[in-house]
């Protein structure tokens, strides 16, 4: 795959993996406030966009296992590390939220 092609995928991993974050990050803030309704919206949005920011991860992964290099560089390993942290800010915003949600309940 060549340089430019790898870039604007990065670049696309990297724009998913932050929308789904901000979502999530919201998401938490909304439930914070009792709003579980936008909350749930706002994790379901969050995983909408991890997963655009996937799909462009495994095209680079189906590439590589049908043989095809990918040149390696660190936009590329940025763009990785952004959706990792992304997808474990999501998962952590769906355990808050039902800790909110849990609290909620017993008032």
């Amino acid at each position: 795959m060549a340089d430019n092609k790898i870039t604007e995928i990065a670049f696309q991993i990297i724009l998913y993996a932050g929308n789904g974050k901000s979502n999530a990050m919201e998401a938490i803030q909304e439930a914070k406030h009792g709003n579980f309704g936008d909350a749930d919206r706002l994790i379901e949005e969050a995983s909408q966009e991890l997963s655009k920011s996937h799909r462009y991860q495994t095209e680079l992964l189906q590439a590589e296992a049908s043989g095809k290099e990918n040149p390696l560089n660190v936009l590329l390993i940025h763009s990785q590390d952004h959706l990792m942290t992304s997808m474990t800010v999501r998962d952590l915003a769906v355990e808050i939220i039902e800790i909110y949600r849990t609290r909620e309940g017993e008032s």
